[in-house]
């Protein structure tokens, strides 16, 4: 039988299925009954500094609207019976010491400070690795985005000085030039990326005029721009890549390792459709390398690179232009 062993970080796993950061890595109990189901690890949901912040001047009743936004983003702050850092702390030392795959806890900070503290103390619970999760909106107009890229980088530099486990990297895909930034913060020491972070999008109720907060699950081919640019990036990068969103079934996840993802994140299909789910991916990733006679995952891991195609610009603008030149055939 084939087998299915990868890494996320070059952290080394028994299956490419990673449960990413979300309200079911929080507790010992169901994270148990994910490694059951063949998980290869799971991401802790983030210890967000802003939180903290928002906890200790008693701002816990403006959290409340923000609860239970989407899958990725369900209870970010939840009421704990300890608040603060410590009950974090000791919710992803509980979560660890319950399994024996790899744990990797997951950290958004606002202060450079901060970053290195709390990756320190996230290392101190014996997690295998941390991902930090780059998840912010630029709304100052005086922070140019030279500035913003730099300091990412710095974050990088800084946390890897401080820590010794794996870091990893959750990038959005809103740069202005994304394989220049993954390439200056592989430079600066991260251990692997995902793609890519699901950011919270309020809706408006034009009714009552107000803003409405919606709770949304990602769907079939919302992993179409990971899968572009992991197929872009997967060649030039040395570290390995996560695809993240709309990686609901194998076939989904097959299509992302063919590209050069060596692991994929799963949120929204856990949700949707239980924790069965991962054990009916790993089977179906393990059928079809049985059918096509893959032994290992690095057999066809990036072999739809777009290095690795006949056409030289697979992936890019042209199949755009191409498709327009053909719309008669579509219409």
């Amino acid at each position: 039988m084939s087998s299915i062993k990868s890494e996320i970080y070059g952290i080394q796993m028994k299956s490419p299925v990673v449960v990413g950061a979300c309200s079911l890595t929080s507790r010992p109990e169901k994270a148990k009954e994910l490694e059951k189901a063949g998980a290869g690890a799971l991401i802790i949901k983030s210890l967000f500094e802003e939180e903290l912040q928002l906890e200790r001047n008693q701002l816990d009743e403006q959290l409340e609207k923000y609860n239970d936004l989407h899958a990725e983003m369900i209870t970010h702050f939840p009421h704990m019976e300890h608040a603060g850092d410590a009950a974090h702390l000791q919710m992803v030392k509980k979560v660890k010491d319950a399994v024996a795959i790899p744990v990797i806890a997951s950290l958004n900070a606002v202060t450079m400070d901060g970053w290195v503290a709390y990756a320190k103390d996230l290392e101190k619970t014996g997690v295998d690795g941390l991902e930090l999760n780059f998840y912010a909106l630029p709304v100052d107009r005086q922070n140019t985005a030279d500035n913003i890229i730099n300091r990412q980088i710095e974050i990088v530099q800084k946390v890897k000085n401080a820590v010794s486990i794996p870091v990893g990297v959750k990038l959005s895909p809103y740069y202005t030039h994304l394989m220049n930034v993954t390439e200056s913060l592989e430079k600066a020491g991260a251990d692997g990326f995902t793609m890519f972070n699901r950011f919270f999008q309020p809706d408006v109720d034009i009714m009552s005029e107000t803003e409405s907060v919606t709770f949304s699950f990602s769907d079939a081919q919302d992993d179409l721009l990971a899968i572009q640019w992991i197929a872009l990036l997967s060649d030039r990068l040395k570290t390995p890549l996560t695809a993240s969103n709309g990686i609901l079934d194998y076939e989904e996840a097959v299509k992302a390792i063919l590209v050069g993802s060596k692991s994929v994140q799963v949120v929204s299909a856990l949700y949707k459709n239980g924790t069965d789910q991962i054990t009916k991916i790993n089977q179906g990733i393990q059928k079809w390398m049985d059918l096509k006679g893959y032994a290992e995952i690095s057999d066809f891991s990036g072999k739809m690179s777009k290095d690795k195609q006949r056409d030289p610009w697979a992936y890019e603008r042209v199949q755009y232009i191409e498709m327009l030149l053909k719309k008669s055939s579509f219409f």
